[in-house]
């Protein structure tokens, strides 16, 4: 069993959808949180209020990620509260989709912005603090459309391929330092930010997919457990994909 006992975690974006299942599941585990949100302050709330219902101990932390001042005072305030971190899963994402022909400069930014920038100013200002310990676990969750692309999120697709290309750089800067750094790579999840998508998309993905079912929060959050954990020690610079075989 995964035993993530004494260790602390950063989820960014940990307040819903994906982010909230790998904050409740590290904290199964073990793992004290941090919950890291921009704007949803009462959904990270109702987070840290179930983790600390499991006997665990949690808070939140606003910050955008976006901006390096934040990630370098989320860290700051990890570690004001926790006095270490072992476990930091870049998670916070967004998505403005459209047709490149039609996408617009700010659609670009916002996503780029958020989603792989993000990663960069969070890794950036943990990188020192793992460093010291000799030892930390970088979790980036990518996406099947960094992968393989898609249709309709050349914006998206292109934050998530960075993330990937992040990760296995990450990986052997830090590897002398005991500090790995992977990618778990979700299929189609339903979350928030898939909520407004047509019918016809969404069965779509279903037969894309060969073990014929939509992916849960939930399967997302176990793999993200295991690469955080001991046994994945010499496990870095992976991309895992939680897709049922969708970008085989």
């Amino acid at each position: 069993m995964i035993d993530l006992t004494g260790k602390t975690a950063i989820v960014t974006g940990g307040s819903r959808g994906i982010g909230r299942a790998i904050a409740l599941q590290l904290a199964r585990q073990g793992a004290d949180i941090v919950v890291n949100f921009q704007s949803s302050a009462q959904a990270a709330e109702e987070v840290v209020s179930l983790i600390k219902d499991m006997g665990r101990e949690a808070i939140a932390v606003q910050a955008d990620v976006r901006q390096m001042d934040d990630a370098q005072r989320l860290i700051k305030e990890t570690l004001t509260a926790f006095k270490r971190i072992d476990i930091l899963v870049n998670n916070a994402g967004t998505t403005r989709d459209g047709l490149l022909l039609r996408m617009s400069e700010d659609d670009w930014d916002i996503v780029l912005d958020t989603n792989l920038r993000g990663a960069f100013h969070c890794t950036k200002a943990v990188m020192r603090t793992m460093m010291k310990q000799r030892s930390g676990r970088i979790i980036n969750i990518t996406s099947v459309a960094g992968v393989a692309g898609n249709a309709g999120q050349a914006n998206y697709a292109s934050a998530k391929a960075g993330l990937i290309g992040l990760t296995k750089s990450v990986a052997k800067e830090m590897g002398s330092r005991n500090v790995t750094c992977n990618a778990v790579a979700p299929g189609y999840i339903p979350t928030d930010l898939t909520a407004d998508l047509p019918e016809e998309i969404i069965e779509q993905a279903r037969r894309m997919t060969p073990l014929g079912r939509l992916g849960r929060v939930e399967d997302v959050a176990y793999v993200t457990a295991f690469l955080a954990s001991d046994e994945a020690a010499f496990v870095t610079a992976q991309v895992l994909c939680v897709d049922g075989g969708m970008a085989f």
